[in-house]
């Protein structure tokens, strides 16, 4: 991990595109500003965490989904022998 020191106005680049700049320092709290390309998404770590347990969550799901698909096929091919 790189640990830099900044100060109120002082930013961060991250390649080319990506500047954190620190907005203000209050006590403890630091509010940051994030510039960045459109197409690249920016969540704070907590929220990010949440829509990959969702992301995951929803790929287990779709082994249930392909079991209740199995399981119509086969109801349906039962009627239809009747």
């Amino acid at each position: 991990m790189l640990v830099l020191s900044r100060k109120k106005n002082e930013s961060i680049m991250i390649g080319d595109t990506i500047e954190i700049k620190i907005i203000s320092v209050e006590g403890d709290q630091v509010r940051i500003g994030i510039e960045a390309p459109r197409n690249l998404d920016v969540y704070r770590k907590e929220i990010y965490d949440v829509i990959q347990e969702e992301n995951r969550l929803a790929a287990t799901n779709q082994a249930d989904w392909s079991a209740l698909r199995q399981l119509i096929q086969s109801n349906k091919e039962g009627k239809d022998g009747q």
